[in-house]
């Protein structure tokens, strides 16, 4: 039985298929019932009816973020923040995603992710669907290590970080089998350094093909994605030969790369605003001298090799890397839907599904980031055309998930 019925100037599935002027969509009990136009769908008389001006289309998701509370670009404030502190704060982010029209998020690497998971859906506080991998897992002086620190003072798990520490296939599998038993969504590792690392490099390939191949095995074995944090070639490499489902930040891509997303069915996360941001303001925020050197030196080749994979038909989806401080805010996620317009070439559309529907390749379920039959009713209404300027993302009328209008 319809119970919502919403109707706006345009209305877009996150499918492929064309935007429908004066679209319609109908739910009932939380769930897509029917999405077409006001001539061809019906509304019951009972049903609550809402018109809008402007589009509608399904809620963002961000296929990338970390779910850490952090007010700050300094690795040593970080630490310094307690656990329940960051959960705090990060309960507020999930409040900032959700006004925003970000209904579903996939964290991968936090300590407070499946506890802020569960309250979400429990209805204990507002927030996006939540999709996490918990704390992501790192060789020992890999990306995911603190390397300013002694190394016995890098506890096995600490929420505060974002990964723990594994050397060699059997510790690999034995991470794995932990987080499967945390209740993950999704194992995150590391396959190369990084530009927040200080004693690493994004070119330099991490983990080797025997401990990648360990985690993916028990990860898939129970029927969950795994994610890997790769930068540069070698690692990105690593990572889809030994089977790993998504790659993350892919910055020097080259053709043997690209022909191995396809063999795979692999999806690219390249996280682009995170890049354009360090750059742009991060000396202002306090980000180390290191990770600026970095993130200058990679920041074209990034954009090069989103690029490359969209020309290549290699499926791109919107995460930003966010983290929450002022530099990298929670609920301004849309920017990397711009920078996909902007610097990549993909079309308005595009860029609007590489946020939508093709987000959603990255999660274990299939009912989100589309507007078709039995899909959970998360709708982002916007004032104006996104079709034809990217930027009206940010023009918020009105949030729902799951059929219910969202308090902004």
């Amino acid at each position: 039985m319809v119970d919502l019925a919403i109707d706006a100037d345009r209305l877009f599935d996150g499918t492929d298929a064309e935007p429908l002027a004066d679209g319609r969509l109908l739910v009932s009990e939380g769930r897509v019932e029917a999405a077409g136009t006001q001539e061809d769908l019906a509304v019951p008389d009972d049903a609550d009816h809402r018109r809008y001006a402007g589009t509608a289309i399904p809620g963002l998701v961000d296929a990338h973020l970390h779910l850490w509370g952090a007010r700050s670009m300094d690795p040593f404030e970080w630490l310094k923040r307690t656990d329940t502190h960051a959960a705090a704060r990060a309960t507020a982010d999930l409040r900032d995603l959700l006004a925003a029209g970000f209904t579903t998020v996939r964290d991968v690497g936090s300590g407070t992710g499946l506890g802020l998971r569960d309250a979400v859906a429990e209805g204990a506080v507002p927030g996006p669907r939540v999709y996490t991998s918990g704390l992501a897992m790192s060789q020992t002086g890999g990306h995911g290590d603190s390397h300013f620190l002694p190394h016995q003072w890098v506890r096995e798990e600490d929420p505060r970080g974002v990964s723990t520490l594994a050397d060699g296939p059997a510790e690999c599998r034995k991470e794995a089998r932990k987080r499967v038993r945390e209740g993950v969504d999704l194992v995150k590792i590391m396959t190369t350094g990084g530009v927040l690392s200080e004693k690493d490099h994004p070119r330099q390939s991490q983990m080797t093909d025997a401990e990648i191949s360990a985690v993916v095995e028990e990860a898939h074995r129970v029927g969950i994605p795994v994610a890997s944090h790769a930068q540069g070639t070698p690692g990105v490499k690593n990572a889809l030969r030994n089977g790993v489902d998504t790659v993350e930040h892919g910055i020097w891509l080259d053709d043997e790369a690209v022909d191995l997303f396809h063999e795979t069915g692999a999806t690219l996360v390249p996280t682009l605003a995170v890049m354009h941001r360090i750059c742009e303001r991060g000396a202002e925020h306090g980000l180390p001298e290191y990770g600026l050197e970095k993130a200058y030196e990679a920041r074209e080749a990034h954009f090069e090799s989103a690029r490359k994979a969209h020309e290549a038909g290699v499926p791109v989806a919107l995460g930003t890397d966010f983290l929450g401080p002022e530099l990298l805010p929670h609920g301004e996620n849309a920017l990397e839907a711009e920078l996909f317009v902007e610097e990549v070439g993909m079309s308005e559309r595009e860029a609007i599904r590489a946020g939508t529907g093709v987000a959603a390749r990255t999660l274990p379920d299939d009912d989100v980031g589309t507007l078709t039959e039995g899909d959970h009713a998360d709708v982002l209404v916007v004032d104006g055309d996104p079709f034809t300027d990217i930027s009206a993302l940010h023009d918020v009328a009105t949030v729902f998930k799951g059929g219910e209008e969202v308090e902004r």
